[in-house]
């Protein structure tokens, strides 16, 4: 994986000059490494920098020494997050190569600790999760969670998104979305609920008075649960009314899930429905479907266990964004990070201690 410090480089320094003690370039370097590290605060880059201050000699320049912990937080407060994002982007872009028929996950996540008290913003990111590289492929913020609308086109401009299948909850079903999707030559899977109630609700008669084209059985057995998921799908679109307004639509999904708890001992059970531009495959669009939960336990859990995202305290600025920017940079390089037998904790621990595998992982 090429090292992303050459594509942060060449940002804008929001910092007027007589503020300007230590170079930007200095700083987003100490940020990224800091981070593989292990650093969750700014006090943490500081004390990183400390502790690391004859390593960083060899590669910086460092001309006013060492940054402060204030240096890093008005720095990365005052960065613009959407220049960040798309340096973000382009470097994501480069080291990972989406294969035909790779499952990109688009979901949100909230960031619970960037609201300040008495006030109702709260940071909410929007992240592309490409299922088989392991990587975020993209992640726009927005304002609060019913505008992940407005962020999900944006998001569909990743340069390589051809042959690629796109799944969305059902925030992202939405006729000018799916459009986007196969524009882009690539396939979407939106879940249907309550906000397409409709289509939902036609989509449900169709499994009821409709043949099944195709039907797939998966069971999972981990963690002491055990799943089943039953997938059926229809080619049949007559029962949905307003099917010429969504372009390309195939195939209506069903999957009916139970899920037995060997602790409990109980059993749940849901039933999900889907839209899909994909021919009516089950055994395709179930295990696309189910690659959906990659950005919840690849991406979004990890980011608050290894990373402690959730707790996260930066409201000044830009800080709370784009220091995410900077968990996902990690996340990315040690998800993709082979030589080493263990988890992402590990892995940071490592770098933090071994200097000659921090070079190797940022490729310096």
């Amino acid at each position: 994986m090429e090292s992303p410090v050459s594509y942060f480089s060449g940002l804008v320094d929001p910092r007027i000059d007589r503020t300007k003690a230590h170079l930007l370039e200095d700083i987003i370097f100490i940020a990224i490494t800091s981070v593989l590290c292990g650093a969750e605060t700014w006090n943490d880059m500081e004390a990183f920098t400390k502790a690391k201050i004859a390593w960083l000699k060899t590669i910086l320049k460092l001309p006013s020494g060492i940054p402060s912990h204030d240096t890093f937080n008005r720095v990365f407060s005052l960065l613009d997050p959407k220049e960040l994002a798309k340096r973000f982007i382009q470097w994501t872009s480069s080291v990972s190569r989406l294969t035909g028929g790779e499952v990109i996950a688009i979901d949100g996540k909230t960031i619970c600790g960037s609201r300040d008290k008495g006030n109702k913003s709260i940071v909410h990111m929007v992240s592309a999760w490409a299922s088989v590289n392991n990587t975020v492929s993209g992640q726009l913020k927005v304002d609060a969670k019913s505008n992940e609308i407005t962020a999900i086109p944006e998001l569909l401009k990743l340069p390589v998104l051809k042959g690629c299948i796109v799944t969305l909850d059902a925030m992202g079903c939405q006729k000018d979305i799916a459009e986007a999707i196969t524009d882009r030559e690539a396939d979407c899977i939106p879940a249907l609920k309550g906000n397409q109630g409709n289509l939902r609700e036609q989509t449900e008669d169709s499994f009821r008075f409709l043949e099944v084209k195709s039907v797939c059985e998966e069971t999972d057995a981990d963690h002491g649960r055990v799943e089943r998921r039953l997938c059926s799908v229809l080619d049949d679109l007559s029962m949905i009314e307003d099917r010429q307004q969504w372009k390309n639509l195939k195939s209506p999904v069903r999957i009916e899930s139970e899920r037995y708890c060997k602790s409990t001992g109980t059993t749940e059970k849901e039933t999900r429905f889907y839209i899909s531009s994909l021919p009516a495959d089950a055994a395709l669009l179930n295990r696309s479907i189910r690659s959906h939960r990659g950005v919840e336990n690849s991406l979004h859990w990890i980011l608050d266990v290894s990373f402690n995202e959730d707790n996260s305290r930066k409201r000044a600025g830009y800080a709370a964004q784009n220091f995410s920017v900077l968990n996902r940079i990690a996340l990315n390089i040690l998800k993709n990070e082979t030589t080493t037998k263990s988890g992402i904790k590990g892995k940071r621990l490592k770098a933090g201690w071994d200097s000659s595998y921090l070079e190797k992982i940022i490729k310096i």
